[in-house]
């Protein structure tokens, strides 16, 4: 008895991997999305790993998470992985202020953001 399985949420050759509450804004997060995207997976985890931006390490770590749930849970092979897509979304936003000239209130943001990265499993042509 009991509930049926859960159907895969990605394709048989691909894993995914998320991370949220990343404390950035999501365009600058984008912008780091955007070098990996399409690229094998150890180009792209020697471009996160040698990038001077800082939220650089946190997309690593979520890239490495993606890799690791390809080759534990999925079976794939991590050698012929690619970057399939890579997307950003957007948080919370923390209101914060300070007190400005003549009574004023200057508003200050401070967003979050959460990315997602799908790796697939492609096939050499040998």
């Amino acid at each position: 008895m009991g509930k049926d399985k859960n159907p895969r949420r990605v394709a048989d050759n691909e894993a995914m991997a998320k991370t949220r509450l990343l404390r950035t804004s999501p365009q600058k997060l984008n912008l780091v999305a955007a070098m990996i995207r399409g690229k094998k997976v150890e180009k792209a985890l020697s471009e996160l790993t040698f990038s001077k931006r800082r939220i650089a390490n946190d997309v690593k770590k979520t890239l490495q998470s993606a890799i690791a749930n390809a080759e534990n849970n999925h079976n794939l092979d991590v050698d012929e992985l690619i970057v399939a897509e890579a997307w950003v979304g957007k948080g919370l936003v923390l209101k914060r202020g300070r007190p400005r000239a003549r009574g004023r209130f200057g508003r200050i943001h401070k967003p979050f953001a959460e990315i997602t990265i799908k790796v697939r499993q492609i096939e050499e042509a040998s």
